[in-house]
């Protein structure tokens, strides 16, 4: 035997409330199950963000040693690139923005070997090399980046060793998702 509801209007066709609740506790669980992967998500964003704008800021200091045509240098702080004059050499450029997104202050971690000042000569060569980790809380995965002399080649990837035993570029590997 089915029950039928007919109603004479449309304020009439509507759900009861057992209906609605358990339409509402279907719709919380849904919910509740994709909270942790969009934190997760949002932390790889920071950090692909990240990796950008570090790998941006090495070709940005190259094609300033080129236009100006003499060696600048360039350093690399907790917070991202920062004017990095040595001895003779002057700043490639003032590093507008940092590596975080605005707003999102202390939320990433870089580790490096770089020395105290990326050098880079006249026609764009990079004198100095090195390794950077970055990781931030919301997910276990952690870019790298590390550049290499003289062509200043650089490779983006997924650090698959222990940041605290100390960078090591071969820990950088290929991550597909790039």
């Amino acid at each position: 035997m089915s029950v039928v509801r007919r109603c004479r209007g449309y304020a009439e066709c509507g759900l009861t409330l057992p209906e609605a609740l358990v339409a509402l506790a279907v719709l919380g669980l849904l919910a509740g199950l994709s909270l942790p992967s969009g934190v997760e998500a949002l932390a790889r964003q920071r950090l692909e963000a990240a990796g950008r704008r570090l790998g941006q800021g090495l070709e940005q200091a190259r094609e300033e040693a080129v236009r100006r045509g003499q060696p600048c240098a360039l350093s690399l702080g907790a917070s991202g690139w920062q004017p990095g004059a040595v001895a003779d050499l002057p700043s490639c450029f003032e590093p507008r923005e940092g590596l975080n997104e605005p707003g999102l202050q202390g939320a990433l971690e870089l580790r490096h070997n770089f020395p105290a000042a990326l050098r880079f000569s006249r026609n764009g060569l990079v004198l100095d090399g090195g390794t950077a980790v970055l990781s931030t809380p919301g997910t276990a995965v952690r870019r790298c980046l590390v550049l290499a002399p003289p062509l200043g080649v650089v490779r983006l990837g997924r650090y698959q060793g222990d940041p605290a035993a100390g960078l090591n570029s071969s820990a950088c590997v290929p991550d597909p998702l790039l």
